[in-house]
């Protein structure tokens, strides 16, 4: 039993999205393997694509260097460096280009102060106390008011953990519109500077596509465990203060 309730009121909470989790990582590794193998007719590679997103831009500070490990590239603001694995950097294929394209769209927002970039800039040291810390406070309020004494106490703590704990969800939702974003900005130079076309094109919004929908199950993640959490802590709480 979790907090009276029994592990399959839990499963019931957690399949849907777990299912929906899963689903979305299936597309975007079909997507990826599909069009990793499908090389563009310019033989452009990922790192060409890159620079030419930021000339696109005009942005002439940011480096573009190769890393490690697979889907593992990502724009790093404060050294202003963009890693791509090595599959994409030298990469010819048609994910490869939009993939880079992509992380230099996350440059161009970096330039032009694109608003809710900044705020998910903001949110990261409070969502990482909040992740981290949020569901021990809610735990330890849950303890508290386990005592008939300080059963309000404990209340509150445990709603101050769960707002800590939300800063998740919150930094889950202001992430789409930068991804989404980033990915609108990269397939609109791919098609304004011909880097792909016809198919090609629709290949790496494909792979853009399936990737996005990786952060919306991530939203839909975090904001389960938050209604989970706080139905079970809060309610379990009230039960026994009435």
């Amino acid at each position: 039993m979790i907090f009276g309730y029994g592990y399959f009121d839990y499963l019931i909470y957690m399949l849907p999205v777990l299912v929906f989790s899963l689903y979305a990582q299936f597309k975007v590794k079909s997507a990826y393997n599909k069009y990793s193998k499908i090389s563009n007719s310019r033989r452009i590679t990922g790192a060409q694509a890159a620079q030419a997103v930021l000339h696109h831009y005009g942005i002439t500070d940011v480096r573009i260097v190769p890393c490690a490990g697979k889907m593992t590239d990502n724009y790093n603001p404060k050294n202003k460096v963009i890693s791509l694995s090595e599959g994409v950097f030298n990469g010819t294929s048609v994910a490869a280009v939009g993939i880079a394209c992509h992380e230099a769209g996350h440059a161009a927002q970096h330039a032009e102060s694109y608003v809710p970039n900044q705020i998910r800039t903001a949110l990261v040291p409070v969502t990482n106390f909040g992740s981290r810390f949020g569901l021990i406070i809610a735990f330890a309020g849950y303890a508290i008011a386990l005592g008939s004494m300080m059963d309000r106490i404990g209340y509150y703590v445990i709603i101050a953990g769960l707002a800590l704990y939300a800063l998740t969800a919150v930094f889950q939702f202001v992430t789409l519109p930068v991804e989404f974003n980033a990915s609108s900005r990269a397939l609109r130079v791919i098609d304004e500077t011909g880097l792909l076309a016809g198919d090609e094109y629709k290949g790496a919004k494909k792979v853009l596509t399936a990737a996005a929908m990786t952060y919306v199950a991530a939203l839909a993640t975090s904001l389960r465990n938050l209604f989970y959490y706080a139905m079970r802590l809060l309610g379990s709480s009230n039960r026994r203060r009435n």
